[in-house]
């Protein structure tokens, strides 16, 4: 249910992101993607944990907790049966003297129980053996709980893939709008720099000393034109070089 709830607020946040980069949206996705990292964590261990319990068949018998159940208390009255004829023994004994004629009854008891108590073992080591052996309806089940859980950690690589792909799309963005502020200044650059030709041109002939050329009227236009067309020159030159030099697209 987590991860559906994440899966459903994730795409159309992240698609929100790519449409619009903003500070709100980043931080949104930031704090979705710790709890996608928190939420991977729990998974990826539940389901090793999973993994590990199907690799075990012991591990997985002890899980029929009925059967274990049974096994405790069979075992459990079998070592009270030893027990109390072991303790009514001791007291016919301690009560009645040794006679050989009453021994081969006794002895015969005695074998009887410890017989019982072996019969017992031997029963609760067969179920034992048989409850390793049958596990195949506990090993489907924990299958059926291993591919959901799967199928969740699926979904989860997935949403962080994808994740990691609106990032990446958006750091391809902000790099294409860092190169055209860049371009920008270098193109700014360059007609600052054809500006201040005529900057130059204009200090120099208005330095205050006569000037033989300024006498004819018409010197001072070819002035200004061999200068915007030596300009233009520039301005041009700069470019073929940025573009020769893949400094700009072409």
């Amino acid at each position: 249910m987590e991860a559906t709830e994440l899966e459903i607020e994730a795409y159309p946040l992240l698609d929100e992101l790519t449409s619009k980069i903003s500070t709100l949206n980043l931080e949104r996705v930031r704090r979705l993607k710790s709890r996608l990292v928190a939420l991977t964590r729990r998974v990826q261990k539940v389901r090793d944990e999973i993994e590990q319990l199907m690799d075990d068949d012991g591990d997985m018998a002890e899980m029929y907790l009925t059967e274990k159940k049974m096994r405790m208390e069979s075992s459990f009255y079998g070592d009270q049966a030893l027990m109390g004829y072991r303790s009514t023994d001791g007291v016919q004994s301690a009560s009645a003297p040794v006679s050989p004629v009453s021994s081969p009854p006794e002895s015969r008891k005695l074998e009887k129980s410890l017989s019982t108590a072996r019969s017992r073992h031997e029963s609760t080591r067969s179920s034992t053996e048989s409850a390793t052996e049958s596990i195949a309806e506990l090993e489907m089940l924990l299958e059926a709980y291993f591919v959901v859980i799967d199928s969740t950690l699926n979904k989860l690589t997935s949403l962080r893939e994808y994740i990691d792909d609106t990032e990446d799309f958006i750091n391809i963005q902000l790099d294409n709008v860092r190169n055209q502020l860049i371009q920008f200044e270098l193109l700014l650059t360059t007609a600052t720099f054809v500006v201040a030709i005529f900057g130059v041109v204009a200090g120099i002939f208005g330095m205050n000393f006569p000037i033989p050329l300024f006498d004819d009227e018409g010197a001072f236009k070819w002035v200004l034109v061999i200068t915007g067309v030596a300009g233009i020159v520039i301005f041009c030159s700069f470019l073929w070089f940025f573009k020769y030099r893949r400094l700009m697209p072409l």
